[in-house]
């Protein structure tokens, strides 16, 4: 592109890019990579660690040396992920050392609902190994746990719930399991019953999982000694939560989508503040990384998200936290991503294009740096040169390159978005634990991107 040509508020992209040069910090590939955003996240409790697919392997790589850095440095006693709650339960446990799984593989099996590679993947799997070791030389308050965040896992969260009171009181498990037989109906498919559901073709459960959320509840109330008891009824407790929250996220599915993206949010952030609650221990607070995309994390209200009438977890968790809490987003500029074509189909390896011209990906790999940290927050000169709104690239678990304007790319102010920005400029795909001979044969040239 011509620099002299693109202007953003008067500021040439060519400006733009030389300053940049003058502000960025760049990544060492040692054990001091991290140490500028270390500094920036200083005390806050909450860091807020993104991705701009959730398919790259450096991005997991990074999150996940990121995080082990503020576990041990900064004392972080939590790892919460865009994932379902129950899954990520059987990961907590075995990190844990608690009776369960024999090794990482088998404690992340649980993930087996598309997309299954977020979670089941090498990253992951070596991450959550470190995670146990490290649980095995600290004390109990010390022990660094791994939690969900997401309410896709309707069904199964019942049947936990459902198997916790088996155990404690069979006859509350029979009430909740006649509060529960209201979803018979739509054989395990969550979006057959929101369907029914929303066109009146069948009747609502709201008012059933309401009533087993608060037995629930009264029954974590009545826990009063911190420890293996109150942990596991608040594990149930948080199934029972996620049950009220995906019937009523289910129905939102035919409506307008912001509506079924801010309960989805919301739902998140309820989760994450309830586990805040269960882990303050004595009147100290616990300290949370957070994983999830940079759409996630990310403040909305600097984006066309938030004109659209959508919040997210990051606008959320700022507006209560405010500088206790840090967003972290990432950035890439060309390389290759593991996602499917649609929703439901095997992922594959696929090559991820070249930012777009005037694009933030397209102005950071202008800089000519291959990894950086831009440090936001408090930088005033750098936030006035990044001001104005631009492209920024989304990718999840669908990747279309053919369509890549309109179906990966949003605007927004990076300033306000994030704290601070890591920029890779050419990143590589995400390996699964499981994948088939598809996946690892890249895909050739001569197919991209029309033949994808």
């Amino acid at each position: 592109m011509n620099f002299q040509q693109h202007h953003a508020n008067g500021v040439t992209t060519a400006a733009l890019v030389e300053g940049l040069r003058t502000h960025l910090q760049r990544l060492s590939e040692d054990a001091h990579r991290f140490d500028g955003l270390l500094t920036l996240i200083g005390d806050a409790r909450f860091a807020l660690l993104g991705e701009a697919s959730h398919g790259t392997q450096e991005f997991y790589r990074d999150r996940a040396e990121i995080t082990k850095r503020l576990i041990l440095e900064k004392g972080f006693t939590a790892v919460a992920v865009e994932a379902d709650w129950p899954d990520a339960w059987r990961v907590n446990r075995y990190v844990r050392g608690l009776p369960c799984d024999t090794n990482a593989d088998d404690a992340l099996s649980g993930f087996q609902r598309f997309p299954a590679w977020m979670w089941r993947n090498t990253v992951v799997r070596d991450f959550v190994e470190w995670l146990r070791a490290h649980n095995r030389t600290v004390g109990a308050d010390q022990k660094v746990g791994f939690y969900g965040l997401d309410l896709y896992s309707l069904f199964s969260s019942i049947q936990v719930v459902l198997n916790y009171l088996a155990k404690v009181d069979p006859a509350a498990a029979q009430r909740a399991r006649e509060r529960y037989a209201c979803f018979d109906h739509s054989a395990q498919d969550p979006q057959a019953y929101g369907y029914a559901a929303h066109f009146g073709l069948k009747g609502n459960c709201e008012d059933e999982v309401v009533q087993v959320l608060r037995d629930m509840a009264l029954r974590v109330a009545a826990v009063a000694v911190p420890g293996p008891d109150l942990d596991e009824a608040f594990g149930a407790q948080q199934n029972a939560r996620l049950v009220r929250n995906a019937e009523e996220y289910y129905r939102t599915m035919f409506q307008a989508r912001q509506s079924s993206w801010n309960l989805r949010d919301s739902h998140m952030v309820e989760t994450l503040f309830a586990l805040d609650r269960h882990l303050t221990h004595a009147g100290t607070p616990p300290r949370i990384a957070v994983w999830a995309h940079n759409s996630h994390l990310g403040d909305a209200l600097a984006t066309d998200m938030g004109e659209r009438g959508e919040w997210n977890v990051g606008q959320l968790v700022r507006d209560r936290y405010a500088r206790s809490a840090v967003l972290v987003g990432f950035s890439t500029h060309h390389g290759w991503v593991t996602a499917a074509s649609n929703w439901d189909e095997p992922e594959r390896r696929k090559r991820v294009r070249a930012g777009l011209p005037g694009s933030w990906e397209d102005v950071l790999h202008e800089t000519g740096v291959p990894q950086f940290l831009l440090p936001l927050r408090d930088d005033a000169a750098l936030r006035a040169l990044v001001g104005p709104s631009r492209l920024q690239r989304a990718i999840g678990v669908i990747y279309r390159p053919d369509t890549e304007r309109q179906s990966h790319y949003f605007y927004t102010h990076l300033e306000r978005q994030f704290d601070a920005v890591l920029h890779i400029d050419e990143t590589s795909a995400l390996e699964p634990l499981d994948f088939d001979q598809a996946w690892k044969d890249r895909e050739a040239p001569e197919t991209y991107p029309s033949g994808m």
